[in-house]
Parts: structure tokens; C-alpha cells; sequence
């Protein structure tokens, strides 16, 4: 039986604006049948501060040292907490809600599409596993997050080596169509990812800093010589075949297509009404 072809993008380094607008017509023009389910892989630049969508911007975020550092600022149309894509590799895979085996329910679809990651993880000789909360208190941590910061815990099915959150990912659901995306992080800098946080005091700030290496991970820490981009991707893109059971087929946009992912850029990414709206 012939395995079903995805597209691959792998787009590199691109502005924040460019990266929400891509995933998203990647998601129209799946649910309008112009395009395959699609695993794409992409870059920031600059590094950048995404909020998920229903994220409060002043209440959360300090903006002045988001500007002061010269950070890129984005909403996402995913939900979650934010995310400091700075030495990282993100994902996003695009898949129809009704795409054969896949389940209903947003967790089992998020278990089913993140073991591609896992897969991609053992490629590169990281032990990875599905986080699944076991106490009460992870449970409540899943309801009701403590902190705005997105590796402060982890979710219902991320991944995490050795206990400690080393990808941290987002659905959204439009159009019949599913879009997952997140961040695999590389290498993480505590203290950048700290400031461009609001916390209500010194004191819950230094809290999180001394919480944060015991919650989350970056992958070049288990090993001596650090993985590259090009490792990642090649190991991932083989870990979304396995899992899924296809073959990617490496793609690139249109005249057309990029004229559209541009208009979405100026009419929606790049506007303080969709960033700054909450």
C-alpha cells in the first residue's frame, strides 16, 4: 500500500509576521484543497516574544524589554502561554480534522502528531517521552498555569527528557483544519527568556529563575557537541514519516501563494489591532 505524500517546507530563518502568516495559509488553502497536509519547519529572526491568543499583552509581557533588546513581538493564532523563539527549531504540521485515524478530541490528535517529534528525538539519541500528569497537582498546574511563561510546566502529552520540558507545542482548529506548531528547543538563555516576563515581584521572579532549570531543557545540554539545524530537521522530518506513515515531498510556494501569505502579513500580522488586542 502506497504511503500518502505530505508537502515539506523548510522555510529557515524568517520575521515573525512572515511565519504566523505562512502557517495560517498553509491552513486555507489545505481546507480549500489546493494543497496535501503539510509538515513544515522554520526559523526566527529576529528571535522573537510569541502570545497565544488569548493572552493579555500588558498584564503578562514587559514590553519595554521585549523593545529594548530588539525582540521580535507576535500574537499567535494558537492558543498557550508565550514562547521566546530564540535557539530553537519550530515545527508546524498542517492536517484536515477528518484525515484518516485521526482522533476527534484535541489531546489524542495532539499525542498523535507530537510523535513525530518523539520519533525525531530518539533519532538524535535523546531518551523522550510523553509528559502525562500523575498527581493532583499537575492536574491543577494544566488548569490553572502559575505563571504566563510557556516551559514553566509541562502539558498533556509534550515531550520531556529526563523529566524536564524540551518542546513546547499549540493547536488551533479552523476550517475543518487542524494547525499544530511548536518550539524544539536547541539552547535555552534563562535570563532573556525571565526579562520580557511581568512578574508581581522580585521575589516571584527569582522563584521562576530558580525554578525554571528544574522545568525545562534545552537538547544541546545532554550531549558534548551540540546539535545543528540541519541535524534537527533531517532528524524530525524523518520521525514525522515514521509516525505518520508518509512521505514528504519538499515544496515551494507559488507567485501567487506568496502574494497572499504578504496581504496576511500587512492586513493582519504586522497590525498592533491583532497583536496588541487582548
Amino acid at each position: 500500500m502506497m504511503k500518502k505524500q505530505w508537502y515539506f517546507i523548510n522555510s529557515g530563518p524568517c520575521s515573525p509576521a512572515f511565519n504566523m502568516a505562512l502557517d495560517e495559509a498553509l491552513l486555507d488553502w489545505h481546507s480549500e484543497g489546493e494543497i496535501p497536509p503539510v509538515i513544515r519547519f522554520y526559523e526566527w529572526n529576529p528571535a522573537t516574544l510569541s502570545i497565544g491568543y488569548f493572552q493579555q499583552v500588558h498584564k503578562d509581557i514587559n514590553l519595554q524589554a521585549v523593545q529594548k533588546q530588539n525582540l521580535g513581538f507576535i500574537r499567535r493564532p494558537t492558543g498557550g502561554r508565550a514562547v521566546l523563539h530564540d535557539q530553537e527549531l519550530t515545527y508546524s504540521v498542517i492536517v484536515s480534522e477528518s484525515y484518516p485515524n485521526m482522533p476527534e478530541t484535541v489531546t489524542e490528535a495532539y499525542r498523535v502528531i507530537s510523535e513525530g517529534i518523539l520519533q525525531g528525538f530518539r533519532h538524535l539519541g535523546l531518551n523522550a517521552y510523553f509528559s502525562v500528569p500523575e498527581t493532583k497537582e499537575q492536574l491543577d498546574d494544566l488548569k490553572k498555569p502559575k505563571s504566563a511563561v510557556c516551559f514553566d510546566a509541562p502539558s498533556w502529552y509534550e515531550l520531556v527528557v529526563e523529566g524536564k520540558k524540551v518542546a513546547g507545542s499549540a493547536q488551533t482548529r479552523q476550517k475543518g483544519v487542524i494547525l499544530q506548531h511548536g518550539a524544539i528547543l536547541l539552547d535555552l538563555n534563562e535570563e532573556l527568556l525571565l526579562s520580557v516576563f511581568n512578574f508581581d515581584s522580585a521575589e516571584a521572579k527569582e522563584r521562576m529563575r530558580k525554578k525554571l532549570p528544574e522545568k525545562a531543557v534545552a537538547m544541546n545540554q545532554f550531549v558534548d557537541s551540540p546539535f545543528t539545524i540541519e541535524q534537527c530537521v533531517n532528524a524530525f522530518s524523518k520521525g514525522f514519516e515514521e509516525a505518520l506513515n508518509i512521505d514528504l515531498i519538499p515544496y515551494e510556494l507559488n507567485e501567487k501563494q506568496q502574494q497572499y501569505v504578504d496581504q496576511l502579513m500587512q492586513k493582519k500580522y504586522l497590525t498592533d489591532d491583532w497583536n496588541f488586542k487582548k
